[in-house]
């Protein structure tokens, strides 16, 4: 017998696996909310060719399905109880794939005067004995002072948590 004039597209084995890998994808998204490069990188695990990787995040992410602003901005609302510095949220970030500047806005935006003091509060209380013990002299104070604004504290926020306001 022979082979009909015009193959259904839907049998092409592009277009199927296109259509899975979005399936598996909108699975994915279901569950939670994905970066670009999570999702690509789950995809890719699952077997799918990178083409059509890249065609399925593109159509995502115009669909506003996919967004790494977003993801990054409820990220660090999901981390903002854990006793972690500003530097290290961002490293985090940008080790899922968030560009540092997406990464850098999103903290931006998230981290108003009192949620920083809460966020510094909170990693105080995990570095409290070496937190009191700089109490005590000068000098353990300024070394306190320059590794919290090294994690990325501000300047208001430290002197608010030791008492300099």
């Amino acid at each position: 017998m022979d082979a009909p004039e015009h193959a259904d597209a839907s049998s092409s084995p592009n277009v199927s696996s296109s259509i899975r890998a979005e399936k598996t994808a909108l699975r994915l998204i279901a569950r939670a909310e994905q970066c670009t490069n999570g999702l690509t990188r789950k995809l890719e695990k699952r077997g799918f060719d990178s083409i059509v990787v890249n065609e399925v995040i593109l159509k995502l992410t115009d669909l506003n399905l996919l967004d790494d602003s977003r993801f990054a901005r409820l990220w660090l609302e999901s981390r903002m109880r854990l006793p972690r510095s500003p530097r290290r949220l961002l490293a985090a970030l940008c080790a899922r794939g968030i560009d540092r500047d997406n990464a850098q806005t999103a903290l931006d935006t998230l981290l108003d005067d009192e949620k920083e003091f809460a966020l510094l509060t909170r990693f105080a209380k995990k570095y409290s004995r070496k937190i009191k013990s700089a109490q005590k002299t000068n000098n353990q104070t300024h070394q306190l002072k320059f590794f919290l604004k090294s994690e990325g504290f501000s300047t208001a926020a430290i002197r608010r948590l030791m008492g300099d306001e």
